[in-house]
């Protein structure tokens, strides 16, 4: 299973401000528990300076994001507010048939209702999830979706 790790990066953020990261490791730890043997991509791992890069790099790391979370089984999308890139990449999923788990408190906003197969409101709603059989149920989706 390739999973696809998706989230606020820059937001609203301006200038070279970036909103603080980790958040990725423990959603990363919580799928090496309940899906071991999952590979998990991270775009912000490979790419930490991406804010300072010119715009054909830009375009460029961007375009391999995207391909990277439409070629994937699932994507794991962490949006605790607006997030421009994050939308456009869940979004991309969605329109590939590839499922979409967004960790967001905006439940009421209409692309994380629309593109979103599962909405958690925070990191341990998730993984709390997953411990309890959303594992399982996970792979049974994946296995219809692709």
């Amino acid at each position: 299973m390739n999973i696809f790790l998706a989230g606020i990066i820059q937001g609203s953020k301006v200038g070279e401000d970036i909103h603080a990261q980790d958040w990725r490791g423990p959603i990363i730890a919580a799928v090496e528990r309940h899906l071991p043997g999952a590979k998990t991509y991270c775009h912000f791992t490979q790419h930490p300076n991406s804010i300072t890069y010119e715009p054909d790099k830009i375009l460029a790391t961007f375009e391999d994001g995207l391909q990277r979370a439409v070629a994937a089984d699932l994507v794991i999308a962490y949006i605790p507010s607006a997030s421009m890139g994050t939308a456009i990449e869940i979004y991309e999923a969605k329109r590939n048939n590839t499922p979409v788990i967004s960790i967001t408190p905006m439940e009421t906003n209409w692309v994380v209702r629309l593109y979103s197969d599962k909405i958690f409101p925070d990191t341990e709603s998730f993984e709390k999830y997953l411990a309890a059989g959303g594992a399982d149920e996970m792979k049974k989706a994946i296995g219809n979706s692709h």
